[in-house]
C-alpha cells in the first residue's frame, strides 16, 4: 500500500528527470544552431534512437502496469505511437526530395511540428501535475476512511 509520500516522492523525482530532460534538449537545440548540418543530423539521428528507446520503456510500463494504468492513458499511448511512426515516414519521405522549393516547405513544415511537439510536451507535463495532484488527493481519500 503506498501513501500519500510515496506518490509524492515518485512525482517530484520523475518531474525533477523530466525538467533535466527538457534544460538537455533545450541545451541540444542551442547548440545545434552552430554546427555543421552533418552534425545537426548526427545528433537528430541520436535523439530519434533515443525517442525510440524511451517509447519502448514507456510501452513496457504500460504493459507491466496492465490494469493499474486507466484504458484512456493506453490509449493515448497507443494514438502517440502511431503518430511518431507517421511523422517519420513523413520525415523520411521528405529526406528523398531535395529542390530548394520543397526544402524550403520542408523545413517550415519540420519547424512547425517542432514547435507543436514542445507545445505538446508542456500540455502532456500540465497534465501530468494534474494525474500527481488528483492521486495524492485519492490516496488521501482512502486513508481517511481506512481510518475510520
Amino acid at each position: 500500500m503506498s501513501t500519500v509520500t510515496d506518490t509524492s516522492t515518485s512525482a517530484s523525482s520523475k518531474f525533477e528527470k523530466l525538467s533535466g530532460r527538457a534544460q538537455l534538449a533545450e541545451q541540444r537545440a542551442t547548440a545545434a544552431r552552430d554546427q555543421a548540418r552533418a552534425d545537426v543530423e548526427a545528433s537528430a539521428g541520436k535523439a530519434r534512437a533515443g525517442a525510440e528507446e524511451q517509447a519502448e520503456k514507456l510501452r513496457e510500463s504500460a504493459d507491466a502496469t496492465g490494469s493499474h494504468v486507466s484504458a484512456s492513458w493506453t490509449d493515448l499511448e497507443k494514438s502517440w505511437t502511431r503518430h511518431i511512426t507517421q511523422v517519420r515516414h513523413d520525415i523520411d519521405a521528405r529526406k528523398a526530395e531535395m529542390d530548394r522549393k520543397r526544402a524550403e516547405h520542408r523545413a517550415k513544415h519540420a519547424e512547425d511540428d517542432a514547435l507543436f511537439a514542445i507545445d505538446f510536451a508542456y500540455t502532456a507535463i500540465e497534465e501530468a501535475e494534474f494525474a500527481v495532484l488528483h492521486a495524492i488527493s485519492a490516496r488521501k481519500a482512502a486513508d481517511e476512511l481506512a481510518a475510520t
